[in-house]
């Protein structure tokens, strides 16, 4: 055990560091020397995330059900991914409107929709009550633990109030919060001496977790080898190491959802990711750093839960307590006080920055709209700033007085990861309002109302009305039998719904209620002139500047320059006048307290009230010190002639921008094509350059040797003179062969078409390659019908394409038993000849490319195949002209076939 005084100064001493480091930040921020201005405390602080459910529950929930807890924290990871498509898109709005809470934002939205707003205020309280119940439930019960005789101590029950941990805690806590999250009014709402604390807090918590971590790995077992194979001897504990056994993966799915959900959604994250923001650029380092975080802090979660259920046995500690149980078993005070003060730390941080966001919340949402409602405060010089400080002190100590109620009444009976899914799941009901807000026009605030209120009721009946029978508080029948005996209404198996685990039941059936409900009121429903163009605001916010005070045209009036500003001076004081003044573009403006004031100025005002009371609450201030006047029908014409006008230039400006876009990719696809062209000139132009040198330099060598050697006996000078003869040959053909090439692509060779007997032309070809077939010694056998019918084309040129492949099939065939096979046979419409070799084949890489221009198959440079490389070329381009198709076959190992159509003529077709 460890002294109560010990653990006492150690928390006092804590705590008192804590308001060091907040006051260091505060007076760093006044002097403009900002120490959050940095991606990595904004990293840290978004790791608020990991409270004594993170420190202390996940290992109770890795304790009963294994891997179970993953998800909770693998939702983030995925979240972190989409931060800057979505995050981003919010904090830019946030940023530039000035909101400053969750409840704002869905107010906003929804054209400044004041019961909107509150709804939400209302669902957060509730559902975040027990959450925070859940940190003074760690507080009190790791206190008793850590001070008591008995490490395995865990329950506070019967423990009278005035001795209970929690109760002071949460007074200290209430303290800080109000010193640190209300000492004044500003527009921005940004607590920088709390987030420094809560960096550093969430730098306490991750050590003091390694250390006792690592300490149950290696002092306590041999390392995680050690601690597998102890488990593994016992089939209970071996159950916990995979998944399926103990968590589904419907289970699974749900709370990985979940997790999302509320990582993005819940007051506190949204307090820490998008308020506190400084610069949206630190989501860079915060969408690499946090992942690193949740993936430390979890390390040793299995080990500590499979290490307390080896040294403590099943059931006999509470498996919640096994991080701080397991070092006042073993007698390591000081380890043990370590891992207290990391707990105080994952409690305290929750506490402290979800409070604020909650009052946040509640004085702009709930209490400011109810007191514009009565406008007493409005009447008379009153400082509002004051007014609005105070309600928000007030809401957090209630908050955390209800905070310390629900924990001595309700939360012995549950885990701590059972109350905290519960407020996850309340939380994940402001999902579809936002999300579809952010990326849907036609969402509207009465179907956000409905969604909202059919989720909240749905997850109220399915999740939190179960929590009241396991505490006690209803019948223990009611979540399986439903009430009155009626199952179908049972909440744990709604309508008939059953073998699914009560999270995931609740939030199916919430979400179906909320998102079906948003979508089918919206779809019947039309929003109005505000919601219209706050809707464009927030779905276009990263494609399109908005218009400042684009919504102040939806109304009409007129306000002097004295009045806004001693409005707004009720709120911020003098100095906050004056730089409202400041920041304001008021080139060429009249500012004078008796002057009109503009509509930009307007909106300017009633954004700044925005950041310090909301923006339903700003815009009723507004409106209060404005003379409303109505629309006539004159200038409602007016104002829908000019919205006609600009959406028609805006389709003219997209239709010229689609034709530009379409002109530019056909000049750009036209100059590639021209390129190609000029490279295949030059390709060709060098190839035929080359090809002509050949013979042209056996030419000269030779005529040289002949010149330089009058002398030679006759059988030398025969000797020189024979290949002086076939290069001759060779240079004629290739200049035979281009010539033919360019008349057929150009289009003036000269054709005679007429029936043709297939017949004729194999045997015509067959007597021209003969001798050929002699030297190589190659067979020949021929297959062609006798009733073959006649085809349409040019004699010459079709025996001139079978003398070509004849001749390919020679030279490719088998050297030792070469064979070369001709068939012909009917298709329909056509005839097709085919001209098969056994020789090694054509490679596929080569049948793409030997109907190209001076392309040769074979090892060109080791083995060169003699001919020009056109010959395939111009047969091609003549069967092409002749109606037909040409191709090449491979069959590796077994030759090769090269196939041609050409056409029945009429005559033959019945």
């Amino acid at each position: 055990m460890v002294d109560t005084w010990v653990v006492v100064t150690a928390s006092v001493a804590y705590l008192a560091l804590l308001f060091a480091i907040a006051h260091y930040g505060d007076r760093r921020a006044a002097s403009g020397r900002s120490i959050i201005s940095n991606g990595y405390i904004y990293a840290l602080s978004i790791a608020v995330y990991a409270t004594s459910w993170t420190y202390y529950g996940s290992v109770g929930s890795a304790a009963t059900g294994g891997i179970a807890w993953l998800p909770i924290y693998l939702g983030p990871m995925v979240v972190v991914a989409l931060w800057w498509v979505v995050l981003r898109k919010i904090i830019r709005i946030c940023k530039r409107d000035r909101i400053t809470s969750l409840a704002d934002f869905v107010s906003a939205r929804y054209g400044k929709s004041r019961m909107l707003g509150g709804l939400v205020t209302v669902v957060a309280v509730v559902g975040l009550v027990p959450y925070i119940a859940l940190q003074l439930k760690a507080i009190s019960t790791t206190f008793a633990i850590v001070r008591g005789p008995d490490a395995t101590a865990s329950s506070t029950a019967g423990v009278p109030v005035l001795e209970d941990t929690a109760l002071y805690a949460a007074v200290a806590l209430a303290a800080f919060t109000i010193v640190f999250g209300t000492r004044h009014l500003d527009a921005t709402e940004r607590h920088e001496g709390m987030v420094a604390a809560i960096a550093f807090e969430s730098l306490v918590k991750l050590v003091a977790f390694l250390a006792v971590g690592a300490w149950v790995t290696w002092g306590l077992f041999d390392g995680f080898p050690d601690i597998v194979a102890q488990a593994s001897e016992q089939p209970e504990l071996e159950e916990l190491l995979t998944l399926g056994s103990t968590t589904g993966y419907g289970s699974f799915f749900w709370l990985m959802t979940l997790s999302m959900l509320a990582f993005l959604l819940l007051p506190r994250q949204w307090q820490v990711t998008v308020v506190e923001n400084v610069d949206e650029n630190h989501l860079r380092t915060a969408a690499w750093l946090f992942p690193v975080y949740l993936v430390l802090i979890n390390l040793f979660v299995l080990p500590i839960a499979l290490g307390g259920l080896l040294v403590f046995g099943e059931g006999n500690v509470d498996a919640d307590t096994f991080v701080l149980a397991l070092p006042m078993a073993e007698d390591l005070p000081v380890l043990a006080l370590v891992v207290f003060l990391g707990g105080l730390s994952a409690a305290t941080g929750m506490v402290i920055v979800e409070t604020i966001a909650l009052a946040t919340m509640v004085s702009n949402s709930l209490v400011m709209p109810l007191l514009l409602r009565r406008r007493g405060p409005l009447r008379g010089p009153h400082d509002l700033g004051r007014l609005v400080l105070l309600v928000r002190r007030i809401t957090i100590v209630a908050l955390l007085l209800l905070g310390f109620i629900y924990f001595r009444v309700a939360t012995d009976a549950m885990g701590l990861v059972q109350i905290g899914l519960i407020s996850f799941a309340a939380v994940a009901q402001f999902a579809p309002a936002v999300l579809l807000g952010l990326y849907w026009k036609a969402a509207t605030r009465n179907g956000a109302m409905a969604g909202l209120l059919a989720g909240v009721a749905t997850w109220a009946y399915t999740l939190l009305l179960p929590s009241f029978s396991d505490s006690g508080w209803l019948p223990s029948s009611i979540p399986e039998e439903g009430p009155f005996g009626i199952e179908l209404l049972a909440p744990h198996a709604l309508l008939g719904l059953d073998g699914m685990d009560p999270v995931g039941h609740a939030m199916f059936w919430s979400m179906l209620a909320n998102i079906g409900f948003l979508v089918a009121v919206s779809l019947t429903g039309r929003p109005g002139p505000v919601e219209q163009v706050q809707a464009a605001v927030f779905v276009d916010a990263l494609h399109r500047p908005p218009v400042p005070g684009s919504d102040t045209a939806l109304r009409r009036g007129s306000a002097t320059v004295g009045a806004l500003t001693g409005l707004l001076e009720r709120f911020v004081g003098p100095t906050g006048v004056r730089r409202a003044l400041a920041s304001y573009d008021a080139a060429g403006a009249d500012t004078a307290p008796s002057s009109p004031a503009d509509a930009a100025l307007i909106h300017h005002v009633e954004t700044l009230l925005a950041g310090a009371v909301g923006s339903a609450s700003a815009r009723a201030l507004v409106s209060s010190v404005t003379s409303e006047e109505p629309l006539g029908i004159h200038e409602v014409m007016e104002i829908l002639d000019e919205a006609s006008q600009v959406r028609a230039y805006s389709r003219a400006l997209e239709g010229q921008s689609r034709e530009l876009k379409r002109t530019t990719a056909e000049l750009r696809a036209a100059n590639d094509q021209l390129r190609e062209l000029d490279r295949l000139k030059d390709d060709f132009v060098s190839t035929v350059t080359h090809e002509l040198r050949t013979p042209l330099t056996s030419i000269r060598a030779f005529s040289e040797i002949l010149l330089d050697n009058p002398d030679l006996d006759v059988e030398e000078r025969r000797g020189f003179l024979q290949p002086l003869v076939e290069e001759t040959e060779r240079l004629t053909r290739l200049i035979n062969q281009v010539l033919d090439l360019a008349r057929l692509e150009a289009g003036a060779a000269e054709w005679e078409v007429r029936p043709v007997d297939i017949a004729t032309v194999v045997a015509a070809s067959t007597t021209s390659t003969e001798q050929l077939r002699r030297e190589r010694g190659v067979t020949l056998e021929v297959d062609v019908p006798e009733d073959l019918p006649l085809v349409s084309a040019d004699l010459d040129r079709v025996v001139q394409v079978m003398v070509n492949l004849l001749g390919n099939a020679v030279k490719f065939a088998d050297p030792a038993q070469g064979r070369v096979r001709v068939t012909a046979a009917r298709h329909g419409d056509e005839v097709r000849i085919d001209v098969q070799d056994n020789g090694s084949g054509v490679p596929d890489e080569d049948l793409a490319v030997i109907f190209d221009k001076f392309r040769q198959g074979g090892d060109t440079h080791r083995d060169r195949p003699a001919g020009t490389g056109l010959g395939l070329p111009i047969s091609r381009e003549i069967i092409d002209h002749l109606g037909g198709r040409l191709w090449a076959e491979q069959h590796t190992g077994h030759g090769a076939t090269f196939s041609f159509t050409l056409p029945v003529a009429e005559t033959e077709n019945p």
